[in-house]
């Protein structure tokens, strides 16, 4: 059973068609992003997966029950984080947790609202009313809301945007915990891919509505980019070779697929290894391979 089924998913919103069939899968207790340029349909899917909105066409299944308004049981099972902050005005942040508590029934979920609290460094700030929270608490209360009635899947809709870096790696630091102690499966948007790198095992890219790639994310940098290689020299050497980038005096920059090894290309080249001071390889990232991606379809490749 998956922890979530997408299956030819469509909307449009008049003529402009926000989703074009989109369709992938996430495994349970797996951390998985969903990434694309902006306009590329993120928040629309995760809306119609939190049944904020209904799609056109398709399927969603989350740990094989259909997703939809009135499946108030399925909607149980998801906790979302959205992009945009909501103020919950005059509010204290213990009695927003209380409320949201009660909208699944939980009337006894103190020890919960307060793990929460203590984890997202909110303790402090329980007795705050939400609108003097500063942006990046907002943001923390936003995810603690989410998690109060300990869902099975947690939908996170570009968590970090806007947070520094403290707060940034604290929140992500929190989030594996409960990937990991907790089982819970996670999807993930973001425009810092070192973060989706770092974090998720596979990811689905997408672009002005449509699927483009899906699967794993070290398969993805290894089929996408080039591997960067430097060798430093003792002296100035001559040097032919298809995959050699730029030269500057003792210093020999080359571009390399992944699938070569720095000894396949030490033997294309041919050169005395008396002459070589040191070797430096830049591997391919995540960004790299996202630009390629996308540029590519938008030049009609894929």
């Amino acid at each position: 059973m998956k922890a979530l089924d997408v299956s030819g998913v469509s909307k449009s919103y008049g003529s402009l068609k926000a989703l074009d069939d989109v369709s992938f899968s996430i495994n349970p207790g797996e951390m998985y992003a969903l990434l694309g340029p902006n306009g590329s349909g993120k928040t629309t899917l995760i809306s119609i997966i939190s049944t904020l909105l209904r799609g056109d066409s398709g399927s969603i299944k989350v740990f094989g029950n259909e997703v939809g308004p009135e499946q108030y049981d399925t909607k149980a099972l998801i906790g979302l984080v959205p992009q945009e902050i909501i103020n919950h005005g005059f509010f204290k942040v213990h009695e927003i947790l209380r409320f949201v508590s009660g909208y699944y029934g939980l009337y006894d979920n103190q020890k919960r609202c307060d793990y929460l609290l203590d984890n997202l460094g909110l303790t402090e700030h329980r007795d705050k009313l939400v609108r003097e929270l500063s942006g990046g608490m907002k943001r923390r209360l936003l995810i603690a809301k989410a998690l109060v009635h300990s869902p099975k899947l947690l939908l996170l809709d570009e968590p970090t945007a806007g947070v520094d870096i403290e707060l940034r790696n604290s929140m992500w630091a929190f989030v594996r915990e409960l990937n990991e102690k907790e089982g819970m499966t996670i999807m993930l948007t973001t425009h810092y891919l070192e973060e989706a790198e770092e974090l998720c095992d596979r990811l689905a890219i997408i672009s002005r509505g449509k699927l483009l790639e899906e699967g794993g994310t070290k398969e993805l940098i290894s089929k996408r980019t080039n591997r960067q290689v430097v060798i430093k020299t003792n002296t100035e050497v001559d040097c032919s070779s298809p995959y050699l980038l730029k030269k500057e005096e003792n210093s020999l920059l080359f571009q390399i697929p992944n699938k070569m090894n720095l000894g396949g290309l030490l033997k294309e080249l041919d050169m005395d290894r008396a002459v070589i001071e040191d070797i430096f390889i830049k591997e391919g990232s995540l960004e790299e391979a996202f630009l390629d991606v996308v540029s590519t379809s938008a030049k009609g490749g894929l």
